[in-house]
């Protein structure tokens, strides 16, 4: 039995255990085989470890200061199998990097001096570059806040979340193919698809092409996962993110579908009219639909909401720097901001986090493998 050191941090909708890459390392254990058995990934209940049975709730970060110029701390992000013994490495999680940013300041990864606090981050999966702002009036750190995000009824202390320069941060161009349309071949034949990399790579499709209307419940949704999963595997030939004989990913590309505004209801039943948003958009988590949306799936939709002759450009109300999305939970808001001469423009969001344990986790691993 292990002994791990870690803190749960509510970051925006996803629920993050956060590690010090330190303590991991004295651990003497190879990092997935630690995260499977804290997690018991292999359980889909996930019913004897720390992981929460869900896309949103089993996710890790570990994290430590960095020596890199205008970074302050790196972090990996790992998004940990349920029902299956598999940690994926390969994407990076916006609401983890919320709650790694108020980990940081409230474990002096960075200097507090101010009445408000930027995080500078370095996302080791992806190499995507963040930044955190979080208030610490009287240069004080705090553990909650009333700041509040769609997705959730929780508070939490306000998170001014920047991706800085996301296009092509993992195949190195916005559009991988070159192409702001590209076709590939699903269950029911061939079928147009944006492929577009900023904040993660990102497959998007029409809704229409499935039959939907973009604005469908999370059950209605979830009738277009089989063939999203294909076209997923598609989608990661055609980018570069993966060859022929490679392990399928479920975690990238991201994967969804956009459609043009209109009427719909959240997940809790509010009324979400057609005025109130700019592009209607249903993304999938893992195995199954988003409740909300991933951070890094909104900055790739900012991003191709602004690129000509995409799908969700096509769709989308066109506005000046600024994209509502509408989600099962609600209105998220993307804000893009000029950036120096030859960068992207970096894409802000707010979030909110909270603190809810720090604890001394017991792992059971035995011989190299979880027990």
């Amino acid at each position: 039995m292990l002994r791990l050191q870690g803190e749960m941090i509510r970051g925006g909708t996803s629920k993050c255990w956060i590690f010090d890459h330190h303590d991991v390392v004295a651990t003497g254990v190879d990092a997935d085989i630690l995260l499977l058995a804290a997690y018991n990934a292999a359980d889909p209940r996930q019913i004897d470890g720390v992981g929460g049975a869900s896309s949103t709730t089993s996710k890790a970060a570990i994290v430590r200061t960095s020596t890199a110029p205008g970074i302050d701390v790196e972090y990996a992000f790992a998004q940990v199998g349920i029902g299956d013994e598999r940690v994926e490495w390969a994407s990076n999680c916006g609401n983890c990097a919320t709650a790694v940013a108020l980990y940081a300041v409230h474990n002096g990864l960075v200097p507090i001096t101010s009445d408000s606090t930027t995080v500078r981050m370095l996302n080791v999966n992806t190499r995507a570059r963040l930044t955190g702002t979080i208030p610490t009036p009287g240069r004080t750190a705090f553990d909650e806040g009333t700041a509040a995000v769609p997705g959730t009824a929780a508070l939490g202390v306000p998170v001014l979340l920047g991706f800085e320069d996301p296009a092509g941060s993992t195949t190195g161009r916005a559009l991988p193919t070159g192409r702001a349309v590209d076709t590939l071949t699903g269950p029911a034949g061939r079928i147009e698809a944006s492929l577009v990399d900023a904040g993660a790579p990102a497959a998007l499709f029409e809704a229409k092409a499935f039959g939907l209307r973009g604005t469908e419940s999370l059950a209605e949704f979830a009738a277009a996962l089989p063939a999203l999963t294909m076209l997923r595997r598609q989608a990661a030939l055609a980018m570069g993110l993966a060859k022929e004989h490679d392990p399928v990913s479920h975690a990238v590309p991201k994967v969804g579908v956009v459609a043009r505004p209109a009427a719909y209801r959240t997940t809790d039943g509010t009324p979400v009219g057609p005025d109130e948003y700019d592009l209607a958009v249903r993304m999938v988590s893992m195995h199954a639909p988003h409740p909300a949306i991933g951070l890094t799936s909104a900055v790739a939709l900012a991003t191709a909401a602004a690129i000509p002759g995409t799908l969700a450009h096509r769709v989308a109300r066109q506005t000046a720097g600024t994209l509502r999305l509408g989600t099962p939970a609600g209105v998220i808001t993307a804000r893009a901001v000029p950036a120096a001469e030859g960068a992207s423009p970096t894409v802000l969001l707010h979030r909110a986090a909270r603190r809810i344990a720090r604890a001394e986790l017991l792992v059971p691993v035995l011989e190299g493998r979880p027990a």
